[in-house]
């Protein structure tokens, strides 16, 4: 797919914003962790069916290979739990499911803790890159619990929840520390000028990541 470069979009807007807060010299102690892979087949990819072990030890039935991203993320965010932090926000072009809720107008945001979801969301409308809180809830984890892992990377039920069920995947790595998830597959790269951002790829969260600094360290 001609437009499967802007799937680095989490990772850059994670770059430009730490450039962004070190430039503006804001008085936060912050940590950006970029997760890189090369998604392309080789005598070691991994498989449908396949049963791999993640960072955290946990094990992780592979039923889709292009749910690869939530992988890799995992990783990531299991590294930041090691660094206690006072809160942890990812962000990710994670699932063509949120574009089918969201569109291009709003970045999918799920969140754990109220205060970082009260921060976030003044956030959003400070910067204009606009958020639409979405729900976790312990029912959807029976979609994604696995007969033969602690956990698989895809909904049993299809499409069905996709969004939700990836954001659950990424909380089980979490160990409860305050958590949010910013799913930007529809706001990374948009259509046409939204008055916040230009036509293509638009560094989705670098304004909004900036401003949340601001707000912890004020």
């Amino acid at each position: 797919l001609p437009d499967m470069k802007y799937d680095m979009g989490g990772a850059a807007s994670v770059v430009g914003a730490m450039v962004s807060i070190a430039k503006l010299k804001i008085p936060l102690n912050v940590v950006g962790i970029v997760a890189l892979t090369e998604n392309m087949p080789g005598g070691k990819a991994y498989r449908p069916s396949d049963i791999i072990s993640s960072r955290s030890g946990k094990k992780i039935e592979v039923l889709n290979t292009d749910a690869e991203g939530r992988l890799i993320l995992a990783d990531a965010i299991d590294y930041a739990t090691e660094l206690k932090p006072r809160a942890i926000v990812d962000l990710a072009t994670l699932t063509g499911a949120i574009l089918i809720s969201l569109g291009h107008e709003y970045a999918g945001l799920f969140c754990n803790d109220t205060l970082l979801l009260n921060h976030i969301q003044k956030a959003s409308e400070v910067s204009g890159e606009k958020v639409w809180h979405m729900p976790l809830d312990s029912a959807y984890d029976a979609l994604i619990d696995s007969p033969n892992a602690d956990v698989q990377n895809l909904s049993s039920q299809g499409g069905k929840a996709g969004s939700i069920t990836a954001a659950q995947f990424l909380q089980r790595f979490t160990k409860d520390i305050p958590w949010a998830h910013l799913d930007i597959a529809g706001t990374a790269m948009i259509p046409q000028d939204n008055g916040v951002h230009a036509k293509g790829p638009t560094g989705y969260g670098v304004s909004l990541l900036v401003e949340l600094a601001s707000s912890y360290a004020n």
